[in-house]
């Protein structure tokens, strides 16, 4: 690695540099995009198995009734409302507000616990209604 003459790193490597929470939320919303992928063949397996009959749906219900269908739609809720939130707030810098380092933080800081609260709410209100 090159250094100077003070024997100091000429660029910050990981184990000195803190990564802003606005790059942190960006590659999140990355994997929560590509994530959705996956859960969007569990959606297609559902309307598969619901045109296949009885049986098929039956065997469906197994899988997503088991403890770990449901942490695969938890998080595929999760995705989802994370990749939502990170959408708005990419829309209001797309409207070109929110650019002052505050904002950008607020923001950044809103999507995960947004999300998170989002989506125990959302599960809050399907067992309740189950």
């Amino acid at each position: 690695m090159a250094e100077t003459k003070a024997g100091q790193p000429l660029s910050p490597h990981l184990q000195i540099y803190r990564a802003p929470i606005n790059m942190v939320m960006s590659i999140v919303h990355r994997l929560t995009g590509a994530s959705l992928y996956a859960g969007t063949l569990v959606m297609a397996w559902w309307l598969i198995a619901l045109a296949g009959g009885a049986e098929s749906y039956a065997d469906f219900q197994w899988f997503i009734g088991s403890a770990v269908g449901r942490l695969v739609l938890f998080a595929f809720t999760w995705a989802l409302i994370h990749h939502m939130l990170g959408g708005v707030r990419h829309l209001v810098w797309d409207t070109g507000r929110g650019f002052d380092l505050a904002t950008v933080d607020r923001m950044s800081w809103g999507t995960p616990i947004g999300s998170i609260t989002l989506t125990l709410a959302v599960w809050a209100v399907g067992y309740a209604v189950r």
